[in-house]
């Protein structure tokens, strides 16, 4: 408390004076969870009408004294589901914390309540333990999370309860995705559509051009994303990987570690799961790192990978939005970090795997988000950091003199209820530059380059290899064709006839 209160003081906000936190910040430090805070923190104070402060990023609730709920587990409880959301990452490590008894008291004091009824199911879905209670005499469902403020699947009732749980994922791996005013506004955009229309508007030849050299663009800025520079034959195995994307199944165990194996050399592919504790970082000097995200142990990789699987299962059958459910599936891959090596590739090969089994993407085509995200740099970097900084708050490690890296602590529950709002917020805004900026540039860049092909065999009617080598190399010189690859390939050509030819490459490109 005297934390936040601090806290308070720093941010100088006014009217605070006697401010009491409730709802999941009072749970946190009642306990002394290690958890990444809720995205919204609640305080009662004695005076003001309620209103909201937000400052770096951080939401501050104020309620009247009207609103406290009183100070049992129970009563802050209802308060945070009621004004604050569902965060199953702080639920969790309090129904373990907890005497259940003091559920079943507050459950019963509330028969049929609607607050009371996720209680209980939530418990009990957390948990995997009973509550002794009645079944409810109501006979009407509750959805588990409110469909105006999150992203949610079909419902599944549970008559126990009176229950829908419309979860994103299952108990061993359920991330969130609030559904934020830039999330309705994008998911109401249709971007799907707008894709569509931008495609039809082009010749259906010059469609599939483009997609044959997106699909090497992608592979291209995937690897480069990492640092990476891959020879033909490792750039022609991913772009086969690309066209099978959401064409076979690959989210079983054994699929998603031949996929591994494909895109490495065969030296570093792994034949499981890691078996080791890997993390992201960079070294300052000699001995000296900096982490920048800490992965789960090795030990729970195959329990977190297990629910993965299944909850990306559950989202490629439903009717969550599709860039949603490509979020929750590809990010979600890899904060857990499944394996030695090849984890960012994957991500993305994930991504593209959704957004076509969902039909998003068009059939035999591809969108190159990679090469926005590497244009982007900085916002795909702040959208991985808006889940691994929170975590790496909450672990212990060590590094040892070999750059070996030691989790201390208990973490699984940390990666089993990430919250992907601002990571399904930033690949949004990604795939929507993606549709309205590559994608026509790609497009149009073929328009000009036939015009350009046709009035260039107008001025000199040569070889189509060789018009081709041309038009690359005058517009690779910025306009015009360099000494040297003219006494190399162009000696026959008169200097009326380069002036004439690259003075058509400007007036085609250019204007």
């Amino acid at each position: 408390m005297r934390i936040l209160l601090k806290a308070l003081k720093e941010m100088e906000i006014p009217n605070t004076d006697g401010a009491q936190s409730t709802g999941y910040a009072a749970l946190i430090e009642r306990y002394e969870f290690r958890v990444a805070p809720n995205h919204t923190r609640s305080f009662v104070v004695e005076r003001g009408s309620r209103r909201t402060h937000t400052q770096d990023g951080r939401t501050i609730e104020f309620y009247p004294r009207a609103y406290w709920p009183g100070d049992s587990v129970f009563e802050t409880l209802e308060f945070a589901l009621k004004y604050e959301g569902t965060n199953l990452s702080i639920l969790h490590p309090l129904f373990a914390s907890i005497d259940p008894e003091a559920l079943r008291t507050g459950i019963l004091e509330k028969p049929g309540g609607k607050y009371a009824r996720r209680i209980w199911f939530l418990f009990e879905y957390l948990t995997g333990l009973e509550l002794d209670l009645p079944t409810p005499r109501i006979t009407n469902y509750v959805p588990l999370l409110n469909p105006d403020t999150y992203f949610t699947c079909e419902g599944v009732r549970s008559k126990r309860h009176r229950v829908l749980d419309n979860l994103l994922g299952v108990g061993a791996f359920c991330p969130t995705v609030r559904r934020t005013s830039r999330l309705k506004t994008a998911s109401e955009a249709d971007l799907r559509r707008e894709a569509s229309e931008i495609l039809e508007s082009y010749p259906a030849d010059l469609v599939t051009r483009a997609g044959a050299y997106l699909y090497t663009k992608e592979t291209r800025t995937s690897f480069a994303i990492e640092n990476v520079t891959p020879g033909k034959k490792r750039i022609g195995r991913f772009v086969e990987l690309l066209k099978h994307a959401g064409a076979e199944e690959v989210l079983t165990k054994e699929s998603l570690v031949g996929l591994q194996n494909v895109i490495l050399d065969k030296r570093f592919a792994d034949a499981d799961y890691r078996s080791d504790q890997n993390y992201v970082g960079e070294s300052v000097r000699l001995g000296s790192e900096i982490v920048h995200y800490v992965p789960p142990k090795p030990a729970d990789v195959e329990d977190l990978m297990s629910g993965f699987i299944e909850t990306a299962h559950r989202l490629l059958n439903s009717d969550v939005d599709p860039v949603i459910a490509a979020a929750v599936i590809s990010f979600g891959f890899v904060f857990i970090h499944p394996f030695t090596d090849g984890n960012g590739r994957l991500h993305r090969f994930l991504l593209h795997h959704a957004l076509s089994r969902r039909g998003f993407t068009p059939e035999r085509f591809i969108f190159p988000v990679s090469a926005t995200m590497l244009r982007n740099r900085a916002q795909y970097d702040r959208m991985l950091e808006s889940v691994s900084k929170p975590l790496l708050e909450a672990i212990d490690f060590e590094i040892d003199n070999e750059g070996s890296l030691t989790v201390l602590n208990e973490t699984v529950d940390l990666y089993r209820y990430l919250d992907l709002t601002e990571v399904s917020e930033g690949l949004y805004s990604l795939i929507a530059e993606t549709i309205k900026t590559d994608l026509v540039d790609e497009l149009e860049f073929l328009v000009h380059y036939d015009r350009a092909r046709s009035e260039l065999q107008g001025i000199v009617d040569m070889p189509d290899r060789k018009l081709d080598l041309f038009i690359r190399l005058v517009l690779q010189n910025r306009g015009s064709l360099s000494r040297k690859k003219r006494n190399a390939h162009f000696e026959m050509l008169h200097n009326d006839e380069i002036a004439a030819m690259e003075k058509c490459l400007s007036d085609v490109f250019v204007s």
